[in-house]
């Protein structure tokens, strides 16, 4: 008898554990959506206030900038309506945080403060910045960059790993890493691009950051956690290659 009152107690204590446990967890995704809820909505609604309130001067590099920002911010405010997990969450705050970035570019480019710092985003430490201006030539056709927004490089790229290799932040002729993003549409064109423009063999200089670490880590980082993918143009946010996009869309947290 005393051993039946023994069993009976024990699966009382492991049922009463279990309803416990499965409400604590329950309770803790709960708490963790909600964060990520307010988080990017906050991240978004900063965007939607420059956006809105900043008005561009005739510069087209200024203007550029501002437009891939309102892509964002219009992006980030899809993801955020379609949103249901932790993940698609963040993919939302990430969309507006890139777009504060094309914000910021467009301030200092007009000369204005830009205001507070940003929060880094994935593959930037890596990627660096430019600092010196750069031009290469490939099958006849003239492609620059440099650290400052200007006629030549009217086109803003906030930093990053795209298919595995850093790119730094800075402002360029033609936002030639778009076509890189977009899935099986990487030529061979594109990728002789990337080596000609930041391959350490090729013996151009100019970086602030953390490249010379060498593709390994550029790879490595932008397959940790993402890179948030696009440098502006209409693609439905997400500036960096790696672990967020659309198909996050479809699953759960």
């Amino acid at each position: 008898m005393k051993t039946l009152v023994l069993v009976i107690v024990l699966v009382v204590l492991v049922v009463a554990g279990a309803v416990w446990w499965s409400r604590a967890s329950k309770q803790r995704k709960e708490r963790a959506l909600a964060d990520a809820r307010a988080d990017a909505q906050r991240w978004y609604e900063r965007l939607g206030g420059q956006v809105m309130n900043l008005v561009p001067n005739d510069d087209t590099a200024v203007k550029q900038a501002l437009v891939d920002a309102g892509e964002r911010y219009n992006a980030a405010g899809s993801q955020l309506d379609q949103a249901t997990s932790t993940k698609q969450f963040e993919l939302a705050g990430h969309t507006a945080l890139e777009g504060l970035y094309y914000v910021r570019a467009a301030r200092t480019a007009m000369d204005l403060d830009p205001g507070p710092d940003l929060p880094p985003m994935p593959g930037q430490r890596t990627a660096g910045a430019l600092t010196a201006e750069r031009e290469v030539t490939l099958e006849g056709k003239e492609y620059r960059a440099g650290p400052q927004a200007s006629s030549d490089t009217p086109y803003y790229y906030p930093g990053g790993v795209v298919r595995g290799r850093p790119v730094p932040a800075g402002w360029y002729s033609e936002p030639w890493w778009k076509t890189a993003l977009v899935a099986g549409a990487a030529g061979v064109g594109t990728m002789l691009l990337f080596d000609a423009f930041f391959s350490p063999g090729m013996g151009i200089g100019g970086f602030d950051g953390g490249y010379d670490n060498g593709f390994a880590d550029g790879f490595a980082e932008g397959h940790d956690g993402g890179d948030f993918g696009g440098g502006g143009g209409g693609d439905g946010g997400g500036m960096f290659d790696g672990g967020f996009d659309f198909g996050d869309f479809g699953g759960g947290d």
